[in-house]
């Protein structure tokens, strides 16, 4: 049996900080496998956003780190993410919602303390109609959120929680500690 392999000090230091970050109870995650063609090293999770029963996000942030560094990612280090949910249409086709998207991460990571540098992705809103046989509900549509950013130091719980931030406003929960209005339906609706 061949003994462990040493993980870089840098790698097992980042990777320590995301699993000690503990998020919101709503936000599930699971450490998952990595792209491994990517970096010499990497390390991922997914997260699911609940709502009593219903899962209404989710996400995975990666986590990859060349040792030798990486011009365009200005580091050795470089989180990677995707967020998805489903909207209502009305926000789904709001014209600045890519832009809102865009500074729910940017808001999350520095609220959260989060530096970083060389930050960049998309923000995607898409509005769908089923027909034939798939026909069904209504219209929906869903935000798809692609970014990644080099964190400026090695301590990636501020990161973490930061993407859950990012994960919870998609999601439209609450922020920690103010309580959702329950929905009001009219006399006589389903």
């Amino acid at each position: 049996m061949a003994p462990p392999i040493a993980l870089p000090e840098t790698f097992a230091r980042a990777v320590a900080g995301l699993r000690s970050a503990t998020p919101r109870p709503e936000i599930l995650l699971e450490e998952v496998g990595a792209p491994q063609r990517l970096a010499p090293y990497a390390f991922a999770l997914s997260a699911a956003v609940m709502r009593d029963d219903d899962e209404i996000a989710s996400g995975r942030l990666i986590l990859l780190h060349d040792p030798a560094g990486h011009e365009a990612w200005q580091g050795t280090l470089r989180l990677v993410t995707y967020v998805t949910a489903e909207l209502e249409v009305d926000l789904a086709s709001d014209p600045l919602l890519p832009g809102v998207g865009w500074t729910w991460l940017t808001d999350a990571l520095d609220a959260q303390g989060a530096g970083h540098r060389a930050i960049g992705g998309t923000v995607t809103q898409t509005l769908s109609t089923r027909f034939g046989e798939l026909a069904g509900p209504p219209a929906a549509g869903d935000i798809e959120i692609r970014a990644s950013w080099t964190p400026l130091r090695a301590d990636l719980g501020p990161h973490l929680l930061g993407w859950c931030t990012l994960l919870a406003s998609t999601a439209g929960l609450p922020p920690p500690g103010v309580t959702a209005l329950p929905i009001r339906r009219p006399a006589g609706a389903a």
